[in-house]
């Protein structure tokens, strides 16, 4: 008798323990509101509006230009790092509750928080969690042997290789002392956290909670692929989801997009944490169709990139994009501002948020090295109130000079364009939310469908140099008869009516 009451005990405990670990594993995915309908405009600060005189743009100069960001009809902007930190690009972080003293005050960010929403605008902070500074108080303490500290940090042991390569292929094992490696896969003076230690992962929560509770809208996540190396890819992502659900009990529709530079097989686990991934890949597809004429390879990119997402989780949220401040800007890679706006319509029709950065809406050029490609923002064809100064303008002045000055009431310019299609973009519902349907014409366009709810939006982009002609009674079989969005001229080849459009320019129809 014993003996069964004793088994039944046990099958019990199994039981319970069976159901627990299966509840476990169902919530690794919370509950979240699908977070697209967004245009972000990216923003290095260091490099937007100087409103104090120093020469370097700061958190009141984005605050005193959100006229400007709101005429472009964005409705979100992504700030680049601003916590204190010994470089300029801010991605090595010596205190993740506060600000850097170039760039403003708490009570300046929290301003401009008020005013970003009270311009119907969400505020994205970047967040660095994978290293921090070797200048952080945790790595000083850590070097200096304290035990707390130094677990917050990977170290090598005897059995390590010191001679292995980081996941982007540079030197991944540091030393200060000699005898101490620590790994670091960006720089020896970014060494990364490790987030074996519960400790790590309790503070990088504590730290997303502090800039919640100051009204933040969301997380661009920094080396998401990163925080565990090696083959610990789903330790990576398992993190994530744990991240995820911590920060959406806090603010439920927090919006988390993550920087997963890899194939899209890589990427699309990532979406049952974040509400989005930058398409690094498609970016490079896009602007090699526009730069060569040809779209036999960005066809088949978008039908894989979103097919292999949706597979993942069906209510991805992508972030398409063309360029951002670690890849060599659009303009110098077309070097034309017709083919930089068949680019610009081509990513900001696909589905998801687009990214704009700060500069592509005037068409700014620059090539790396990194500070090169974050220029200071030319408000001015020379120089004006707030024109920032830390890093001397190499690609964007003499003869080639772009401007929001010159090209703010020229109708044709680019930034107009931008401001137009954006405008069209988040006024139109399908173009806003709808899914994605390939539709391919020829080679020598760029064509896809949006969907929702029985709706549809065609577009067409030449990437040609020359006129393109589509057969009107190929389109008006699929219901397209309708152009409402861009221009074409009817003509007549052969008996047969067709639609002309002009080298890099586009067309949208509508099935209603």
């Amino acid at each position: 008798m014993k003996r069964r009451i004793w088994l039944f005990i046990l099958t019990l405990i199994t039981l319970i323990f069976s159901v627990g670990c299966f509840f476990d594993k169902e919530q690794t995915i919370a509950p979240r509101k699908k977070q697209d309908g967004l245009v972000v405009y990216q923003i290095f600060v260091r490099s937007f509006y100087d409103s104090d005189g120093d020469g370097i743009g700061d958190l009141n100069g984005v605050t005193k230009k959100l006229d400007y960001i709101k005429s472009l009809g964005v409705n979100a902007i992504w700030l680049n790092p601003i916590y204190p930190s010994p470089s300029y690009h801010g991605y090595d972080v010596t205190d993740y509750k506060d600000i850097n003293k170039e760039f403003g005050t708490m009570q300046d960010f929290e301003n401009l928080i008020n005013k970003a929403h009270e311009n119907g605008i969400k505020v994205i902070l970047d967040f660095v969690p994978n290293h921090t500074s070797s200048k952080h108080p945790w790595f000083e303490k850590a070097l200096k042997g304290d035990r707390k500290y130094k677990n917050y940090y990977i170290w090598s042991n005897k059995d390590t290789n010191l001679k292995e390569l980081s996941g982007i292929g540079q030197k991944a094992w540091h030393t200060k002392d000699g005898q101490n490696y620590y790994y670091a896969t960006f720089w020896s003076e970014m060494p990364d956290l490790n987030y074996d230690n519960k400790k790590v992962r309790k503070e990088i929560k504590e730290i997303a909670k502090f800039w919640l509770d100051k009204g933040i809208d969301g997380f661009r996540i920094d080396a998401a692929l990163h925080v565990y190396e090696g083959k610990r890819y789903k330790d990576t992502v398992a993190w994530w989801q744990e991240f995820a659900n911590y920060v959406r009990s806090i603010k439920n529709d927090v919006y988390i997009v993550g920087e997963v530079w890899d194939s899209e097989g890589k990427i699309a686990p990532f979406f049952t944490a974040f509400d989005s991934c930058f398409n690094f890949n498609l970016a490079e597809k896009i602007i090699e169709a526009v730069n060569t004429g040809f779209s036999t390879k960005l066809s088949p990119r978008i039908k894989n990139c979103y097919d292999t997402y949706k597979a993942e989780y069906k209510d991805y949220v992508d972030a398409p994009f063309l360029t951002n401040h670690d890849i060599d800007r659009v303009m110098s890679r077309l070097d034309s501002v017709e083919k930089n706006k068949a680019a610009a319509v081509i990513y900001l029709s696909l589905p998801g948020n687009p990214f704009i950065y700060y500069g592509e809406e005037i068409g700014m050029k620059g090539y790396k090295p990194d500070e090169e490609i974050r220029e200071p923002f030319k408000w001015y064809r020379v120089s004006g109130e707030g024109q920032t100064k830390w890093e001397m303008i190499k690609h964007n002045v003499g003869e080639y000079s772009p401007s929001v000055e010159e090209q703010d009431k020229d109708e044709n310019s680019l930034l107009n364009f931008y401001r137009d299609f954006i405008k069209f973009r988040l006024n139109d519902e399908v173009m806003k939310h709808g899914d994605i349907v390939p539709f391919d014409i020829n080679p020598l366009v760029a064509s896809f469908i949006r969907e929702y709810n029985g709706e549809k939006r065609l577009i067409i982009v030449n990437i040609r140099e020359e006129n393109i002609t589509i057969d009107k009674d190929l389109l008006s079989k699929n219901g397209f008869e309708k152009i409402i969005k861009g221009k074409a001229e009817d003509v007549v080849e052969n008996g047969i009516q067709k639609y002309q459009i002009k080298p890099y320019e586009y067309i949208i129809l509508s099935n209603k």
